[in-house]
């Protein structure tokens, strides 16, 4: 598995209740641009449309060589899932505070995969409560490896 990119923003803004793993319907130089490495999933959501999902705002770059025959980056792109996973996500998603955030895009035996999540938005205060757990973790490590080393 070839992690192309992640949404680390994501899990700063969210907590994560249930995450799946979709395919992602895309056209050749999206692919080719994809293996460089040219993906920006910040900002980029799901929604459930017509019975079908689609992710929206998720930057990839153009491929340079393809030139007049390239992509629109921000195109809205269809994910791949079976109708009964998009139903059960659907009834968690449309609870109030729920949303669907792509948590990042992966190569899997050569097709591209995206990693979605039913999240629900954290509230300032829990943000800043993460921050002060992951600082305090960090504290207590160096603090070991100072005292071992």
């Amino acid at each position: 598995m070839k992690v192309i990119g992640e949404n680390r923003k994501a899990r700063h803004d969210y907590h994560i209740e249930e995450t799946v793993e979709a395919g992602i319907a895309l056209v050749g130089t999206e692919v080719k641009s994809l293996r460089m490495g040219r993906l920006s999933l910040r900002d980029s959501y799901a929604q459930v449309k017509n019975g079908e999902v689609f992710l929206y705002n998720a930057h990839i770059s153009p491929y340079d060589p393809a030139d007049k025959f390239n992509h629109d980056p921000l195109r809205p792109r269809r994910l791949l899932l079976h109708k009964r996973e998009i139903h059960r996500i659907l009834e968690k998603a449309e609870e109030k505070g729920y949303t669907l955030v792509p948590l990042k895009m992966y190569f899997k035996r050569g097709l591209a995969k995206v990693e979605l999540a039913v999240a629900r938005g954290k509230r300032e205060y829990d943000k800043r409560q993460d921050i002060a757990e992951r600082d305090a973790r960090r504290d207590i490590a160096r603090a070991l490896k100072n005292k071992i080393g």
